[in-house]
């Protein structure tokens, strides 16, 4: 389990790289999982008084498509939208409930491929051949719109 932001992307690639070189045989069996937080909790008003509910997004898309069909159907929330900048951010509650509960969390399994990918990607910037990172850097697309900052 890491954060959803891109920090936690990078230590997910981390860790599964150091899974992949040398304990590989959990992976080929099928017994490594990626937990799958929550990005943002909205936090809908109740009429009449009455307690809201929330609502846990996973991707900033996803949380615009909500807030609209929220708006649509005429619903309030409150502002600011929550945003977790890590697993530290949750509460115990919020953290069983999303990420830790076997009724309600999402996992992702990992196979080979993730993991290959992973080691490529680590060996490529990290490992100490130069050149490769430096072609990777200079002709990188960025989407700024994306970048946790």
């Amino acid at each position: 389990m890491s954060d959803a932001d891109v920090d936690g992307a990078h230590i997910r690639c981390l860790l599964l790289t150091l899974l992949y070189r040398y304990m590989r045989p959990l992976i080929d069996a099928g017994r490594v999982f990626a937990a799958i937080p929550p990005l943002h909790r909205i936090e809908t008003m109740g009429g009449g008084g009455k307690k809201g509910e929330y609502i846990y997004t996973y991707s900033d898309d996803e949380m615009k498509k909500v807030t609209a069909e929220l708006i649509k159907s005429g619903k309030k929330w409150k502002e600011p939208i929550q945003r977790y900048k890590g697993l530290g951010e949750m509460d115990a509650d919020q953290l069983r409930e999303t990420t830790m509960d076997p009724d309600a969390r999402t996992l992702r399994r990992i196979t080979v491929t993730d993991g290959a990918a992973a080691e490529a990607m680590f060996e490529l910037l990290m490992g100490s051949d130069v050149a490769p990172r430096k072609d990777f850097i200079a002709n990188a697309e960025i989407d700024r719109d994306s970048i946790d900052a």
